[in-house]
Formats: structure tokens, sequence, C-alpha cells
């Protein structure tokens, strides 16, 4: 397998961090959260590897995203 660079090593930290906050919603709305962060990550499958400008955009407004679900105020989305 080919080394990763330094932006898709962030890409799929993010990811992770996703996947590890889903854990922690309620049973129920898990699979809701795990697909939109899913369909989220598909939309912009499209970026090409060397738009260094949009790719760390995107993970601002992840991370971001990300913190903002993350609340315990949040138990379901849709």
């Amino acid at each position: 397998m080919a080394r990763l660079s330094g932006l898709q090593r962030e890409v799929l930290s993010l990811y992770r961090k996703c996947l590890r906050e889903i854990r922690k919603k309620p049973v129920d709305s898990r699979s809701n959260f795990k697909s939109y962060a899913r369909a989220e990550f598909n939309k912009h499958l499209s970026v090409s590897k060397k738009d260094f400008n949009a790719i760390e955009y995107l993970l601002r407004k992840g991370a971001r995203q990300l913190e903002m679900y993350s609340s315990p105020g949040i138990r379901n989305i849709r």
C-alpha cells in the first residue's frame, strides 16, 4: 500500500473522529449520523488530491461540523 500524504492522513483522522463521536450518540440515531457522515465524505470524492486549498477548507468545515454535532444536546440528525 502506498504511503499517505499529510492531508490524506488528516482526512482519515477526521473520519475516524466522526465515527468515534457517533458511538456516543443514542443507539436509535447512530445510523442517521453514520449515513450523514458517509454522505458528506462521499459528496467530495471528486475533489482533486492536488487541490490543497479545497481540501484544507473542507477539513476545517468538517471539524466545525463535528464539534457542533458532538454536542450532547444534539441527539439525532436527518
